[in-house]
């Protein structure tokens, strides 16, 4: 389904705004850095994901002085509609209604409408620790298939089992714990085995679409590639069995899917030690495309795009070429300066002091 529109009440430094966006095209947020854009996009994300793409807390969506901030979004798809309503408050539970209801499970948002996020912190996607690629991978994989995303929680869900009772072990297990521990890693290794077997397929997958997207981007024919790095051999289960000994000494869990990484590599060289921050930036954003590109095919429609100042720090062939690669469908884009000439806007909006107004 699309957005149609989004309604803001003290949500961070908005007091009050009503965002209406075309079903196709660019909606541009234009204004200086402070003035809201991004709050305006986190909105919108939040709507969709229940989370901020920012990481936030909760209480940090609050308006200063407020004791909560709602969100409202309308969302059609032919003669089919829907509304989103989220109570955030700054202490104590999130309410999430979906027309009128509350939410059942935690993709119900997400199956409605997808989103991707574009921001110039996604070179941390390239440079940062391999929690963020693998993120990405789950991230990505359970906006097109719930299945994902169930397992995911199942695989998180016995590691801190497992943790627990490692720590509660001290060091020594006596034979009920053993036997627990037993039933903790048949279950990690039936789960995470999947969950890596999953991530693995959509590596592949997106592998040549990330390639190609990454040349036009950077304007050069480096090769791109991206290899899947287990922690693990063949067997997840032989692989805790060999490292329990370690695990009860450290008190936690040292192979499996959460221990996993992404290698990337531009013309043969790590990217994440040998690449310029704009070779980076690059490769992170034709990361998220190729992953809307993979959603979109899966999902047969495009989730909503949200680019936040993608343009600053980039320079202005790599900016022009940024704007070639936007997949159609409906996007926001936020911007503190000068759009690139090539941008085709839908609407128009300036932002100001958590005000906006249409300009055209």
């Amino acid at each position: 389904m699309r957005v149609v529109s989004v309604s803001y009440r003290d949500f961070r430094n908005i007091g009050s705004a009503h965002l209406e966006l075309e079903a196709t095209g660019i909606t541009v947020l234009a204004g200086v850095n402070g003035a809201g854009k991004s709050n305006l996009l986190e909105g919108i994300g939040y709507l969709a994901s229940r989370g901020s793409f920012r990481g936030a807390q909760r209480a940090a969506m609050v308006r200063t002085g407020r004791s909560s901030a709602a969100l409202a979004g309308d969302l059609e798809d032919g003669a089919r509609t829907a509304r989103v309503d989220a109570e955030i408050p700054e202490r104590g539970r999130e309410k999430i209604l979906l027309n009128g209801k509350p939410i059942r499970e935690p993709g119900e948002l997400s199956r409605l409408v997808g989103v991707t996020v574009m921001t110039p912190d996604d070179a941390d996607l390239v440079a940062g620790g391999p929690e963020g690629r693998r993120a990405f991978l789950d991230e990505t994989i359970a906006s097109f298939d719930v299945r994902h995303g169930d397992l995911r929680r199942k695989v998180d869900r016995v590691l801190r089992q497992r943790a627990v009772l490692l720590q509660q072990a001290g060091g020594h297990l006596d034979a009920p714990a053993a036997a627990t521990l037993d039933v903790w890693d048949a279950q990690l290794d039936q789960y995470g085995t999947e969950l890596v077997r999953r991530r693995r397929a959509f590596v592949e997958e997106v592998k040549p679409v990330v390639a190609h997207a990454y040349c036009v981007l950077a304007g050069n024919g480096h090769t791109i590639s991206a290899t899947y790095c287990c922690s693990w051999g063949d067997s997840l289960l032989g692989a805790l069995g060999a490292t329990r000994a370690e695990d009860l000494r450290r008190g936690t869990t040292g192979v499996g899917p959460h221990r996993d990484d992404v290698a990337l590599a531009i013309g043969g060289m790590a990217a994440r030690t040998h690449a310029s921050r704009g070779e980076q930036r690059s490769l992170a954003f034709a990361l998220r495309l190729g992953g809307h590109e993979i959603v979109t095919s899966v999902r047969k429609q495009a989730p909503l795009l949200l680019l936040d100042d993608v343009f600053s720090d980039l320079d202005p062939g790599r900016s022009s070429r940024l704007v070639g690669q936007i997949p159609p469908g409906q996007a926001v884009l936020t911007t503190a300066t000068q759009l690139p000439p090539a941008v085709a806007v839908a609407r128009y909006f300036t932002v100001a002091a958590g005000e906006l107004e249409r300009a055209r």
